[in-house]
């Protein structure tokens, strides 16, 4: 991983965490779910920023007890396989919902 990438990952997760806090979310039980989620949240997010098939910039990342939600647009459906397919290979990762719009 480059360093202007492993920079934008931490930036994230800096970010993620000192915007919303310690506040434990409504459906998380826990702020420990809550910290394990943005955690998740930002690997997803920087493991498709380094990869040649995913625009990382066209897809948001969201994360609520272990379940991801991908929305945005991909360019093909390829695309979009790849990038459900990052976000089911990170640890902790319950389940994916891919809700990403294909629009060439």
């Amino acid at each position: 991983m480059n360093m202007k990438l492993a920079l934008a990952a931490v930036m994230t997760a800096a970010a993620l965490l000192t915007a919303t806090g310690c506040a434990v979310s409504r459906g998380q039980e826990t702020t420990g779910a809550y910290v394990d989620d943005a955690g998740i949240t930002t690997l997803v997010k920087s493991r498709m920023l380094e990869s040649k098939l995913v625009s990382g910039t066209s897809i948001s990342v969201e994360t609520l007890n272990g379940v991801v939600m991908l929305s945005g647009f991909a360019k093909s459906m390829t695309e979009k396989t790849e990038a459900g397919r990052i976000a089911s290979g990170v640890n902790n990762v319950k389940s994916v919902r891919n809700e990403i719009a294909v629009r060439p």
